[in-house]
């Protein structure tokens, strides 16, 4: 049995402490590229959260059945599915092969692409849902008191109902930037170097696995941390002034509405 003394606690401690781990440059590049593309692929990711709640809340059948679609392919399916499909799939049909760009001097890499494009639509999926239980867990009377002055069902939406169904949509969309963080490990299995893939490397060159996935796991661990304070504050700031009861309320409303979903 291999003794814990037996370990290479320099190479470890090397690793794990970011100012002698970013002398090795490809440790710094795969930590730029993993925050790189769970900042890009959340901020997409809400977008087209938002695009999925309204589409499910539309008048129109064909656009609440297409977007009920998408949210329940991309919900249902493998998240590592999905990165195969988009970036050897296209490729394979010779839709799209994912060449490498460059933009202001910068090369953003095929892989890096296609890993973010998956990611931003597989979670725009989970927060179509989380926007539209938050849009639907305001109370309908302000709807009605919205329409009785003359607004718009878009002017409601925008002025009334958004603004307030934020601050119970920002609390998981949190937590889904915290999944992300962790997701962009699956993307070593397209070849996109970002973290875990860099640790990968070096591994390669002094197979010490023990030490430098540990090492690694710091480096998650210490962004899903630094996110969470972030998020504590945001929280705070959003609720100034705001009711607990009425936080409270549309909580337990959401908590009714993922039960009856799920």
């Amino acid at each position: 049995m291999t003794s814990w003394a037996a370990l290479d606690w320099g190479t470890l401690w090397r690793y794990a402490w970011p100012p002698t781990a970013f002398q090795d440059q490809v440790i710094l590049q795969g930590l730029i590229v993993t925050i790189s593309i769970a900042v890009v692929a959340q901020a997409l990711g809400i977008a087209l959260g938002i695009l999925g709640a309204l589409g499910q809340l539309s008048r129109r059948m064909i656009i609440r059945a297409g977007t009920r679609v998408y949210v329940d392919y991309f919900r249902g399916t493998p998240l590592i599915v999905q990165l195969a499909l988009l970036y050897f799939g296209s490729a394979g049909l010779g839709i799209y092969s994912f060449p490498d760009w460059h933009v202001f001097g910068v090369t953003i890499p095929g892989v890096v692409q296609a890993g973010t494009i998956v990611l931003a639509v597989n979670k725009g999926a989970y927060m179509a849902e989380i926007v539209r239980a938050g849009i639907l867990s305001i109370d309908h009377g302000q709807w009605e008191a919205a329409m009785a002055i003359g607004m718009t069902r878009r002017q409601t939406m925008r002025r009334i109902v958004l603004p307030q169904a934020a601050r119970v949509i920002i609390p998981p969309t949190g937590n889904e930037f915290n999944g992300i963080i962790k997701d962009t490990a699956l993307l070593v299995t397209i070849g996109a170097v970002e973290l875990f893939h860099a640790f990968e490397q070096v591994n390669a060159r002094l197979f010490l696995p023990f030490e430098l996935f540990f090492a690694m796991s710091l480096y998650y661990l210490a962004m899903t941390l630094s996110w969470n304070l972030i998020q504590v504050r945001i929280e705070r700031r959003m609720s100034r002034g705001y009711r607990p009861a009425v936080v409270e309320g549309t909580q337990r409303r959401m908590r009714g509405l993922r039960s009856r979903s799920a």
